[in-house]
């Protein structure tokens, strides 16, 4: 049952952008929850600069087929020219919580 579940990994600018993430995903029922830690220090290559910059991390618990909507709508309203959006597999967890979020997603 966990494999039908994932957990999407992204980063935004500040916490009002990972909120407005957030909330869009949950009320849109793509995900069932979102979680909005930071701040986060993210250390990587862009424009062949290497940068070191304040970010917030975001992670949204949804199920598998939902994947490619989440990814499609964070896309569209992230600030970001080319956000990390990022899937990650859940293969254990507490099957209460993963019927949970399965009725709370659409």
């Amino acid at each position: 049952m966990a494999e039908e579940f994932r957990m999407i990994y992204v980063t935004a600018p500040n916490r009002d952008e990972a909120l407005s993430l957030a909330r869009m995903l949950v009320e849109e029922r793509l995900a069932a929850c979102a979680n909005v830690l930071g701040p986060i220090t993210s250390v990587y290559w862009w424009d062949g600069k290497l940068n070191e910059e304040a970010e917030v991390a975001l992670i949204a618990k949804t199920r598998t087929d939902l994947v490619d909507s989440v990814i499609t709508r964070v896309k569209q309203a992230h600030s970001y020219d080319c956000p990390c959006v990022v899937s990650l597999p859940i293969d254990a967890g507490n099957p209460a919580f993963l019927q949970w979020i399965a009725a709370e997603t659409r």
